[in-house]
């Protein structure tokens, strides 16, 4: 575990982390942000940089584009709703320092259209010094996208692969942050080698499941690409257990239970807004984050016995067969 913080801080955020529920909650971010001493978000100066943030209108992704307002970058919001869109940088525009925000209609599940967003990013920019992926959605039942992939893995795997490939020439010394979830701490990668899929099928489906496979597959991506494209920088961080209008709609027992411990949607969208602004990172490009620090991407034997090579190549190929790359 990184941190640049003292050797009390680190021992007492690994012990938080170890015990799970306090270092998910909202404990876990109040304790090692006063152990850490961090800085706000407002004091980074991003001034003639470009920042992309997909799924930018509601939770842990209009926080984010809240904290970076301030800070000089110029922002392009990806998003599907328009009128959303334009609420949320009719919200923003006035603390943005570099001018009204960019708008880019795009639903991530839906290829055609990361397609049309991408050329769209193009003619906004030359260069993208960030871009954070954010859009997604744990679904209860059972949808398709628009080219027959299950929902899940469609906008939070295969378009995001397809937006960072395309967008690669445009990324060249620049950073992609992904925002994962804890709850892929519970899943491993399918077993790609005997034939399982990505996708679970309809007489199976869970939707806890397969956003938690999603978010295991972002992580292991995350590795990926930082080892394929050294030329661009690749972080994933999770946010703990925070109080977004996801969480209160897809899973509200859960919320019920947890509720006096959840993190609010700011506090979970620090570490994306910090990784996003930070100029130089404190660690090696392909590393997984929460509360500014490192963390390990398994924390049992089950999912690391997943993660062989032969699995991560299998999963490169799905991904480049889903795009036809």
């Amino acid at each position: 575990m990184h941190s640049s913080s003292s050797p009390l801080s680190t021992t007492v955020s690994k012990v938080l982390d170890f015990a799970v529920v306090p270092g998910f909650s909202k404990i876990g971010y109040l304790v090692r942000k006063k152990l850490g001493g961090w800085s706000d978000i407002s004091a980074f100066d991003l001034t003639g940089k470009t920042v992309v943030i997909t799924g930018p209108t509601s939770g842990l992704g209009a926080e984010v584009a809240r904290l970076l307002a301030p800070t000089g970058a110029r922002l392009i919001l990806v998003g599907r709703n328009p009128q959303k869109l334009a609420a949320m940088i009719a919200e923003i525009e006035p603390k943005c320092v570099a001018g009204k925000p960019e708008s880019v209609i795009a639903e991530m599940g839906d290829l055609s259209a990361v397609r049309r967003a991408c050329k769209h990013i193009r003619k906004l920019t030359g260069h993208v010094d960030v871009l954070v992926h954010n859009a997604g959605a744990l679904l209860n039942s059972r949808e398709l996208s628009a080219e027959g992939i299950e929902q899940t893995i469609a906008s939070h795997v295969v378009g995001p692969y397809l937006m960072t490939s395309l967008l690669l020439p445009e990324l060249q010394g620049g950073r992609v942050v992904t925002v994962s979830s804890g709850g892929m701490y519970t899943k491993g990668i399918p077993d790609l080698c005997n034939g399982a899929s990505l996708e679970m099928s309809a007489d199976k489906y869970n939707g806890s499941q397969q956003y938690a496979i999603a978010k295991r597959v972002q992580v292991t991506l995350n590795e990926m690409w930082a080892d394929r494209v050294p030329e661009t920088e690749f972080v994933a961080m999770h946010p703990g257990w925070a109080d977004t209008p996801g969480v209160q709609e897809s899973i509200p027992g859960f919320r019920r239970v947890t509720a006096p411990i959840l993190r609010s949607a700011r506090e979970g969208a620090d570490t994306t807004a910090w990784l996003a602004a930070i100029d130089t990172l404190p660690s090696a490009s392909g590393t997984f984050w929460c509360d500014r620090e490192t963390w390990p991407i398994h924390k049992s034997s089950a999912t690391r016995k997943t993660d062989t090579p032969e699995a991560r190549q299998l999963l490169w190929e799905a991904l480049e067969q889903y795009c036809r790359l």
